[in-house]
């Protein structure tokens, strides 16, 4: 059970470091428009890649996190560190689906939540 939970994990924390990708440097792509539903109106608004790469830096810090609670391991510092962001991410895709999208609790919320029921299966 040690490896999925590590695995989702590594998705959760590849799904960030993607969305971070797409808001910090190419939020002006058509990858980019389409996955957040950017309307025309805000396309050449110089204050929409600015929010975007705020943004973009923060699922960046959830990546960073996960990943780091990846390479320290199975061991309780690893574990523990894994499961705080996992559930930071929940928590962001809980409120991002009642805020903005409800699309984020599953595209975003769903993996980590299967990450946290793994990881607090392993307890």
């Amino acid at each position: 059970m040690e490896i999925f939970s590590a695995v989702l994990v590594g998705i959760v924390a590849l799904g960030h470091l993607f969305i971070m990708i797409l808001e910090m440097f190419f939020i002006r792509s058509n990858v980019a428009k389409r996955a957040f539903k950017l309307p025309k109106h805000l396309e050449g608004d110089r204050n929409v890649p600015i929010m975007f790469a705020n943004q973009g830096l923060y699922n960046g810090f959830l990546a960073a996190g996960l990943i780091w609670g990846l390479i320290l391991g199975s061991n309780s510092v690893g574990y523990m560190i894994q499961l705080f962001f996992v559930i930071c991410v929940v928590v962001a895709a809980i409120y991002g689906g009642f805020t903005s999208n409800k699309s984020i609790i599953i595209k975003q919320g769903l993996p980590a939540i299967l990450a946290l029921i793994t990881l607090l299966s392993v307890i």
